[in-house]
This record gives structure tokens, sequence and C-alpha cells, in this order.
């Protein structure tokens, strides 16, 4: 039995000394401490260059509940993340501090005040943690998320990975929900209409005025059965070329993944992506300036085997990584 975690240590790229992830051939995977990966939390190191942060609220869903669990599912699945990324060929807990940056304790009884705490703790974590990676929760976060950012970088690009559009209006009298965050943030001026795309949308709409009204707020979108025709390389490509030279959120809602990769999420869609395919486009986006992240509606009670909470895990690790290159 050992009270202190023995924690792997090392020297970042600007010669500051780095607290890594758990040491887990002296501690069990399934023994260590609860945090992202087994990373330090951010009250051991005080301040890191990139980090991960909860959002446990999902009273912004339309259909079903439960991914209020979601950063809970997600650390537990991280645990079998392991230090080297092979495919990008980086060290992410190495090149600068990551910590894990716990929860935001926000309200589940009202969307408004929920947003606007998340606004404040979103801003006091990005003093101290730099760029974040967010796990939801549902896919209201993204909104103060972007609003944030936008006050350090101005508009902002989003590259949105997801089933459905989220630009659509007010729902029984909710002007915010887990499907309004782009069109709000749009209203508001945060985004770079000449910056901006859905990746994977897929399934039936209201009318054809979705998308009109969709890309009269600047989005291009790439539909998912668009991967058998175009291709990985040829969709890489388009997103690299429109997002080059911009500050660009990438907000991955689990739902891009076909639910045979992530059944464990509130409004599954027939039709989508692979983990393969998805973990191939992020690991493409090296070359952006991605000043920003999230994974949202990972929703543990319909999970089987953990498969959806591992997928978002490996979907944050593959942003940090791209980060400690």
């Amino acid at each position: 039995m050992t009270l202190e975690l023995p924690y792997t240590t090392g020297v970042s790229r600007d010669g500051r000394p780095v607290t890594g992830q758990v040491d887990f051939s002296q501690v069990p995977r399934f023994a260590g401490p609860g945090t992202f990966a087994g990373l330090p939390s951010l009250a051991e190191v005080g301040e890191a260059q990139a980090g991960v942060i909860g959002i446990p609220f999902d009273s912004g869903v339309t259909f079903r509940p439960g991914a209020r669990f979601g950063p809970e599912g997600i650390r537990g699945a991280s645990h079998l993340i392991r230090p080297y990324n092979v495919e990008l060929d980086s060290f992410p807990f190495a090149a600068h501090q990551v910590a894990d940056v716990g929860n935001l304790a926000v309200t589940p009884f009202g969307v408004d005040r929920a947003v606007d705490a998340m606004l404040t703790g979103l801003a006091a974590a990005r003093e101290r943690a730099g760029k974040l990676v967010l796990l939801g929760g549902d896919h209201t976060i993204a909104y103060p998320s972007i609003k944030t950012l936008a006050r350090h970088h101005g508009p902002i690009s989003v590259l949105h990975f997801d089933a459905h559009i989220d630009t659509f209006g007010t729902y029984f009298g909710a002007a915010m929900h887990h499907g309004t965050p782009f069109r709000r943030a749009s209203e508001e001026g945060l985004l770079d209409p000449e910056g901006c795309m859905h990746i994977g949308i897929r399934g039936p709409l209201y009318g054809p005025q979705d998308l009109s009204e969709d890309r009269a707020l600047g989005f291009q979108t790439v539909h998912s059965s668009e991967f058998s025709t175009t291709g990985l390389e040829g969709i890489l490509d388009q997103m690299l070329r429109r997002l080059d030279g911009r500050p660009v959120y990438v907000s991955v809602d689990i739902d891009v993944l076909d639910p045979a990769f992530a059944p464990g999420t509130g409004t599954p869609e027939p039709g989508g992506l692979t983990s393969r395919e998805l973990l191939y486009l992020i690991r493409g986006l090296a070359p952006l300036n991605i000043v920003g992240a999230d994974v949202v509606e990972v929703a543990p009670a319909y999970d089987h085997a953990d498969v959806t909470s591992l997928a978002a895990a490996h979907v944050a690790y593959e942003f940090l990584s791209l980060w400690g290159r």
C-alpha cells in the first residue's frame, strides 16, 4: 500500500520540470488515481500548459439524458492510455505540463445559470491550465467554451464532428440547448463565417431549411455519405484548406461515430464514422492552430463494455498529443 503516488518526471522542451502520468509499472491501472490517464491534478502541479476538464452537465439534452456521467466514464476508460503516441511520434505528457483540472460543478437546474457558471469556470481554468480539452457533458458546453476563447483570439473557426448540425433554433421555448450552441455563437459574432465546418452529418432533419440556414451561418458540411466517395484524404484536404491559418476549436460529438462504435450516447444515428476514421482525421489536424477542443455526449448508461467512453478517451488523448508535438 502506498499513500504517495509515484509519478513519472521529466523536463519539458523549454527546460521546465514536468510531472507526467502515474508510473503504471508500479501502480496497476485499476488502482491508480481517478484522473484522466493517471495524470496529476492541477492542484498538485499548480499550473499547466494543457489539461482536461470535465463538465458533467446534461440539462440541455433533447432525447436520452445521461451525459452528466460522461467525464467519469471517459476518465475511467482513459487509464489504458500509455505515454507514447506512436502515430504522432509524441510524448504528450512530457513535452510540457499536462494536468487534470477536475470538474466544473454547475447547476443542473437551469441552463442559463449553468452556462454563466461555465463561462466563469472555464476562464479561470484557462488562466492556470492553458489549452483545454473539455469532457462533456452535452453539447451545450461548446458555447461557453467558444465564448471564452473568442475573448483572446477573436472569431473562432469551428471544426465540428457530429451526426447533427447543432445550429438548430429554439426548442420548447428554450433558446439554449445541445442543438443550438453554434447558432448562438454565430449570432454573437463569435465564429469566423469563412472557416467553419461540419464533418459526419447524417440522418433526417425537419426540412431543407435546416441546411440552408446552416449555410447562411457560414458552415461547410461534409456528410457521412461522402466518406464513401471523397475518401479520408480528400476530406482531410478540405479541412486543412478551409482552416489553415485560423484559430480552430474542434468539437467532437461522439455520435459522429456509428452506433456500432459509440452506442453510449443520447441521439445515435446509423451510418456514421468508424473510430479509426475519426482518429485518423484528428491526427491529420497537426498543421492547424487548435486553440481548444471538446468531446461530448458520452452517456455511459447506454454503453456496452465501455466502448464509447474508450473512444472518447482516445479522442481527448489525440488532442493532447497534437499539443505535445
